[in-house]
């Protein structure tokens, strides 16, 4: 069993649909649903990264268009697994069943109203209680829960300390053992300290990274010090940087561009090396869009100056030695 928190569809559009048919649902652009058909994975991410855009007009990653092309296998293929979405301020959940997904044309109601393929899994019927019958409002739940049983992308799937606390909470279970643990202790009473702060996490992040854009290029005019520095120019507009930045990071759907990791936030972390930080790809280039991504701090830390492709071969040869 997997337990997913989720989104459906552009803006959610699917939600209502999934409510009242009690299903879960994922999106395809029309053109691309036959790569994934024939099981042709870099046949569909070369089709994205030539004509897909997100909501804001940002042309995927590689990476981004590898994702697209896993959801709908997700989606399909769930069986068994609980899934988790938030709907304003409630919490809602099911169970995928085995029965097999329907494929359906639709004319996406939102955006650039896009010629699509949705898939709708059959599912247990959404419930907004937990197993005591007690409504699962989400304004009650632990601040650091909060951090994980939402998303702002499509979906992720919850690593398993997260995903049995999420099974604990839908069941009705006692969930003192991770309230008393000291970084949950933590995060409630930074959560307490803020309640009046104007900027939320999420945005002081995004200020965070623009600033330090901005102090990088100010600092690299080529000047010698140790050693000649790489002049790098910020080619996007001084109002433009944080609303590309937001929409970058809705792209990554809150991951690490990476490592696939989640990201974490100015004054909600719980470990600083996770922490949001903008990385250029060709580390020859400039500040530009195209040619930015988000990571965690360790990452553009190691990564340093180095190759990008480079890079994440050599982490992927961490990854298969594990």
């Amino acid at each position: 069993m997997k337990v997913y928190i989720a989104n459906f569809g552009r803006e959610n559009f699917a939600w209502p649909d999934c409510l009242g048919r009690s299903t879960i649902a994922t999106i395809n652009d029309l053109a691309a649903q036959g790569f994934w058909e024939r099981g042709d994975r870099e046949g569909y991410i070369q089709h994205r990264l030539r004509y897909g855009t997100t909501a804001s007009g940002i042309m995927p990653t590689r990476p981004v268009a590898s994702r697209w092309f896993n959801l709908m296998t997700i989606v399909a293929e769930s069986v068994g697994d609980i899934w988790i979405h938030r709907e304003k301020e409630q919490l809602w959940w099911t169970t995928s069943l085995v029965r097999s997904p329907t494929f359906e044309s639709l004319k996406e109601p939102v955006g650039d109203r896009r010629d699509l393929i949705i898939c709708h899994k059959p599912c247990e019927p959404w419930s907004n209680v937990n197993g005591k019958g007690n409504r699962l409002d989400w304004g009650g739940l632990h601040p650091r829960a909060q951090d994980f049983l939402f998303t702002e992308g499509t979906l992720q799937q919850l690593k398993p300390g997260n995903a049995e606390y999420g099974l604990a909470l839908i069941g009705g279970g006692d969930l003192s053992r991770w309230h008393g643990l000291p970084e949950w202790k933590a995060k409630a009473s930074r959560k307490k300290a803020s309640a009046g702060v104007t900027f939320n996490a999420r945005q002081k992040s995004i200020a965070y990274m623009a600033m330090v854009a901005k102090g990088t290029v100010a600092a690299s005019n080529g000047q010698q010090v140790l050693r000649t520095v790489k002049n790098k120019d910020l080619q996007i507009p001084d109002g433009q940087l944080e609303p590309y930045l937001k929409a970058l990071l809705e792209l990554q759907e809150d991951l690490c561009a990476v490592t696939g990791l989640k990201l974490q936030f100015h004054g909600d972390e719980d470990d600083k090396e996770m922490l949001c930080s903008l990385d250029r790809i060709d580390s020859d280039g400039h500040y530009e869009i195209g040619n930015l991504q988000i990571v965690c701090r360790f990452v553009n830390r190691w990564k340093s100056d180095g190759d990008d492709r480079e890079f994440r071969r050599l982490m992927e040869l961490v990854r298969s030695a594990q």
